[in-house]
């Protein structure tokens, strides 16, 4: 077998690995640095699939090895970051001596309360999605339900926007349980909702053709520059919403 056939798999395992490495520093809430190899298994995630066709050596293992990475990268390493803010406002609640955000992003408490394991159902719903990925051979140029690695990018954004944006306003919303468990329940939804959401896979570069995926492209780009991480939440908001009306747009 040619030295080719193995790069796409070998960067699909750099994916994994980056995601074992997000799990152990979101275990320790050190969400930062978790954050950062998510974003580097999100860039080798999206490498993978594109080398693959370039090099045509697509095949059902490297479909199976992707799908096993992104449930570290994008499926267990979200749940955990939401868990842990679920664990921290849940405690915090009743705690009586709580500063900001620096005494609750190092703040350690036994289990008391079934609230935290609430963010564990994002790996589940992740699971039943690749799973659901892996047996639909439609997904080719878009996919059903909002991707696993988009639904991480929305989750791990919110204590980054909290840690270094540090906005009162901002986080006031993301510190509550009322916005936390909802958010969690949606995604839930949202990942194996039977909406259809475009690829970002051009075959060429014309614009007509791919108008949806510049213009999704330049004003992501333009609220990173202007919100940074704040930006986040609303590129995965805009993605939906952009993908439901350019589909309405389409059946007309």
């Amino acid at each position: 077998m040619a030295v080719k056939h193995y790069i796409p798999n070998g960067i699909t395992l750099l994916n994994l690995f980056c995601g074992c490495i997000a799990v152990l520093f979101a275990v320790d809430s050190n969400f930062a640095v978790a954050a950062f190899f998510v974003f580097l298994g999100v860039f080798f995630d999206f490498f993978d699939g594109f080398f693959a066709r370039k090099l045509n050596v697509q095949s059902a293992l490297g479909l199976q090895l992707d799908s096993l990475a992104d449930m570290v990268t994008s499926g267990v390493v979200p749940g955990i970051v939401m868990f842990k803010l679920l664990e921290l406002v849940t405690y915090s609640a009743t705690d009586s001596v709580v500063d900001d955000w620096n005494s609750l992003y190092h703040f350690n408490s036994s289990f008391s309360s079934f609230i935290p394991f609430i963010g564990l159902f994002i790996p589940l719903a992740s699971a039943y999605r690749l799973a659901k990925f892996n047996l639909d051979e439609e997904q080719k140029t878009y996919f059903k339900g909002l991707p696993t690695p988009a639904n991480t990018l929305l989750i791990v954004s919110l204590p980054l926007i909290i840690e270094f944006q540090n906005s009162n306003a901002i986080n006031g919303i993301i510190l509550n349980l009322w916005f936390l468990i909802p958010l969690t329940l949606f995604s839930c939804f949202l990942l194996n909702a039977p909406v259809k959401l475009f690829a970002l896979k051009f075959k060429d570069w014309n614009f007509r053709d791919n108008a949806v995926r510049y213009i999704f492209l330049i004003l992501s780009i333009v609220m990173l520059v202007t919100l940074h991480f704040a930006a986040i939440p609303l590129i995965i908001v805009f993605y939906v919403l952009l993908s439901v009306i350019s589909e309405q747009m389409a059946k007309k």
